[in-house]
């Protein structure tokens, strides 16, 4: 879906990446920037997710080095950096995962329009995250240009970023 007319989802300062690195979009001017948000112990969309964004990489042969994902935890209380980084090995090297206080975490999502609540497990380390399953895909001059709808398939994801590719020259 083209959202290149939106006013939000501009930025994911001022969360740090899986290393300690604080991140802004303006880090990856040349890439296409795949960011989507989620937490390590999720059964199903999130790992789904990631797997789609390391396919459509590897798709893209050469050019795969020319696209960024960016996993932003909506569950800081477990996500800490040791586990982003081993998470995010799971699918690429390549791949950063974005983590913050709550309250960090809070302002992002709201500035993404991203839905996420807790639900409490049957103990408290058991808790799961209900949360908005999307993707956002900015251009490489980091404009915000798709919403990549869950569930829509590796291959709209792959023709969408070879298409900004493309653009960008």
């Amino acid at each position: 879906m083209d959202i290149s007319q939106v006013d939000y989802a501009r930025d994911f300062t001022p969360l740090a990446d899986q290393y300690g690195q604080p991140r802004s979009i303006k880090d990856f001017k040349g890439k296409v920037v795949v960011v989507f948000f989620g937490y390590t112990q999720c059964p199903d969309v999130c790992p789904t997710s990631m797997q789609e964004v390391a396919e459509v990489k590897r798709m893209l042969g050469a050019d795969g080095e020319r696209l960024q994902s960016i996993f932003v935890t909506v569950d800081p209380e477990r996500d800490t950096p040791e586990m982003l980084k081993a998470y995010m090995a799971n699918f690429d090297p390549s791949f950063l995962a974005l983590h913050g206080s709550a309250e960090q975490t809070a302002a992002v999502a709201k500035d993404f329009k991203i839905f996420y609540k807790k639900v409490e497990g049957k103990t408290p380390t058991s808790y799961t995250m209900d949360h908005s399953a999307g993707s956002y895909i900015y251009d490489t001059q980091g404009r915000l240009r798709v919403y990549y709808r869950y569930g829509s398939g590796v291959d709209a994801m792959a023709h969408d970023v070879k298409a900004l590719l493309q653009e960008a020259g």
